[in-house]
C-alpha cells in the first residue's frame, strides 16, 4: 500500500495491522512511502490518543500458535517438488484477492475515529474528466495542485492515485477511468527491458477489455529522488490532450525530467 505523505502513513500503519490480522487474509502488509520525500520532510501530523489506537488496532488473536505443546506445527520446512508448495501460493494468492474488502472495511472504520476515511484508491475530479493521471506516492500532491490549476483553464483534468497496489483493483479502476480519452501512468520506477514500468502495465492491462481502448501513456520521472515540476505535469497533460484529439499516442514510453 503506497503513501502520498506522513499522514497517510500513520494512517495506513495502523490499518495495516488490522488488514494483515484479518482472518480472510492472515498476510503481512508493507506500507510503502518515498524515502526522504516524504521520510524526511516537515509536515503536519495528527496522532491519534494511544488509547484510540490501540482500541483499534485490537488485540491479537492467534488461531494457531507455536507454543502449544499439545497440538505441535511445523513452520518454514522446504516444500517442493512433490509437496503442496504451488496450493500454498494459490492460497496466498486467493488470500491477497479477498483483501480487497478488508481494504476497503477497514479504511471506512478508521475514518470513523480520524475523519480520514482511505480505499483503494482516490479519484480526484474523475467525474468528468477528459484526461487523467494515474500515480503512486508523494507526488499526487503536487498533481492535485496543477488539476486544479488546469480546470480553471477550462481542462478536464482528472488524478487518480492509487494506494492499492497489491491488490491491483483493476475492475474498480477501469470503472474509475470509463469516461477518460487519454490516461497516463506515471511510474517513479523503470523496469530495463520490459514494455513499461510496473504500473503502466498494470493499468494498461486493466483497460485493455473495455468496450472503448482507451491509450494509456507512460511517464517514467523521479528516479534517484529527482524533482518533478508542476511546467512538467502540465505538459503531460498537454500530450494526453493531444492524443485525446488525435487518436494517435505517440510514444507510448516516455521520460519526464530526464537530462537529454
Amino acid at each position: 500500500m503506497f503513501c502520498e505523505n506522513a499522514q497517510e502513513a500513520y494512517d495506513t500503519t495502523l490499518q495495516a495491522v488490522r488488514i494483515a490480522e484479518d482472518h480472510r487474509v492472515k498476510l503481512p502488509v508493507m506500507v510503502c512511502l518515498d524515502g526522504f520525500i516524504i521520510s524526511h520532510a516537515i509536515d503536519r501530523l495528527d496522532i491519534l490518543d494511544d488509547d484510540v489506537a490501540a482500541k483499534f488496532v485490537g488485540e491479537f488473536d492467534a488461531p494457531i500458535t507455536m507454543l502449544d505443546a499439545n497440538n505441535p506445527i511445523t513452520v518454514g520446512p522446504f516444500d517442493g517438488l512433490h509437496g503442496s508448495f504451488f496450493e500454498f501460493r494459490r492460497d496466498q494468492e486467493l488470500a491477497t484477492l479477498g483483501s480487497v474488502p478488508v481494504i476497503e472495511e477497514v479504511g471506512k472504520e478508521y475514518g470513523q475515529i480520524s475523519g480520514r476515511e482511505y480505499g483503494l484508491f482516490e479519484a480526484y475530479k474523475l467525474d468528468d474528466a477528459e484526461v487523467a493521471i494515474v500515480i503512486l506516492g508523494s507526488a499526487a500532491g503536487t498533481t492535485r495542485v496543477v488539476v486544479d490549476k488546469l480546470r480553471e483553464a477550462g481542462i478536464k483534468a482528472g488524478l487518480l492515485k492509487l494506494r492499492s497496489f497489491r491488490p491491483f483493483p483493476a475492475e474498480q479502476i477501469a470503472e474509475a477511468l470509463a469516461g477518460v480519452k487519454a490516461v497516463a501512468a506515471r511510474d517513479r520506477s523503470l523496469s530495463p527491458g520490459a514494455i513499461g514500468a510496473p504500473l503502466f502495465q498494470e493499468i494498461r492491462s486493466a483497460l485493455y477489455d473495455q468496450a472503448s481502448r482507451v491509450p494509456v501513456i507512460n511517464y517514467i520521472y523521479g528516479l534517484g529522488g529527482r524533482d518533478v515540476s508542476m511546467p512538467n505535469l502540465e505538459q503531460v497533460f498537454n500530450d494526453l490532450s493531444q492524443v485525446a484529439k488525435s487518436g494517435q499516442t505517440g510514444p507510448v514510453i516516455r521520460y519526464l525530467g530526464l537530462k537529454e
